[in-house]
């Protein structure tokens, strides 16, 4: 009896079967594809993160935004506004503190999605244009920039018009049109399409746009990502500091190197606006005639005003994007 006790104990327990990973149609849980889709609470936090980024980036920086506009779309025949503190007291002196946020709120509800989208579909496009050890090579990462700027822009692109119409409205140039300086956002979203051709009129430069913007998100999001590469060393992120200091070096690099473009998207934008002295049909027609009236720095307008605002509004940008990703949760790359 106790023999058989014994023996009992002493059995050897049954191997258990493997599936062999050489024969067909065998799997392990290593070789399953990874999931490029987003997760409900990664989307809603790179969703979030995003608008809040770009309300912080735009809302610091809205006077020198406003007078940007205002420099690319005021006639080189006519300079009503010239040099950056004469600027700005003009137009604190006949508009007063709302002249200095003037078209800031349709600026807001425009970049809120818009920045949203951008962070998002970059976020997404990196993991679909990523390979299985979730790594990018350099033109992967700008085409993923490239993807997230033309998905904002075809989201947002009538609220980007409107504002730009709104902000120079009411600003000393051209013709003096005191019904459309009266216009809020909605009264001039209604006037373009009733004057301008209909819903398409909303549209107007969107492809210009595209075409400016994909490089230079592309480029943006690229260098912003190399410049902080050399702050992180041994897992240890950025410093909160040197994430501004690489945002605003991204941005500064960026906009320098697409920025003919962008005074284009918005000379096409006011186009046809009746205060305005010109009208173009498509953005070779404006930039051949700019350059012909007023030489290759007309097509640089604002450009060191822009500088000035682009900076500190990217380095803003990414770094509440960052900060407030980070609050939700939501996956990243280290």
């Amino acid at each position: 009896m106790s023999t058989t006790t014994s023996d009992a104990r002493h059995v050897p327990p049954r191997p258990t079967l493997e599936p062999d990973v050489n024969e067909p149609g065998a799997s392990t849980e290593q070789d399953k594809p990874a999931d490029d889709s987003l997760h409900a609470s990664d989307f809603a936090g790179y969703f979030l993160a995003g608008g809040c980024a770009g309300i912080a980036s735009r809302t610091v920086v809205a006077p020198l935004e406003r007078l940007k506009l205002i420099y690319q779309c005021q006639s080189q025949s006519e300079v009503a506004y010239n040099g950056l503190i004469a600027s700005l007291r003009k137009i604190w002196r006949e508009e007063g503190m709302r002249g200095m946020f003037r078209g800031n709120y349709a600026n807001v509800l425009r970049i809120a999605p818009y920045s949203a989208t951008q962070f998002l579909a970059y976020e997404q496009a990196k993991r679909v244009l990523s390979n299985e050890q979730h790594e990018l090579s350099t033109p992967r990462k700008l085409l993923a920039g490239a993807i997230a700027g033309v998905a904002s822009v075809v989201t947002t692109y009538p609220l980007d018009l409107i504002r730009c119409r709104v902000s120079i409205a009411s600003a000393s140039i051209g013709k003096s049109t005191a019904e459309a300086a009266s216009l809020s956002m909605y009264q001039m979203g209604r006037h373009v399409v009733r004057t301008e051709g209909g819903v398409r009129a909303l549209y107007k430069g969107c492809i210009t746009t595209s075409a400016s913007v994909a490089p230079y998100i592309g480029c943006q999001f690229y260098t912003y990502e190399l410049f902080r590469g050399h702050f992180e060393h041994d897992g240890e992120h950025a410093s909160t500091f040197n994430k501004l200091c690489c945002g605003a070096l991204a941005g500064g690099l960026s906009q320098t190197l697409t920025y003919p473009l962008d005074v284009v998207r918005r000379v096409m934008q006011v186009s046809g606006m009746s205060k305005m002295d010109y009208h173009y049909n498509s953005a070779r027609e404006a930039m051949v005639d700019m350059v012909r009236r007023e030489g290759i720095r007309s097509l640089y307008k604002g450009l060191s005003i822009n500088l000035l605002k682009v900076s500190p509004s990217i380095a803003t940008s990414f770094a509440t994007y960052e900060w407030v990703r980070d609050l939700t949760g939501a996956e990243h790359d280290s």
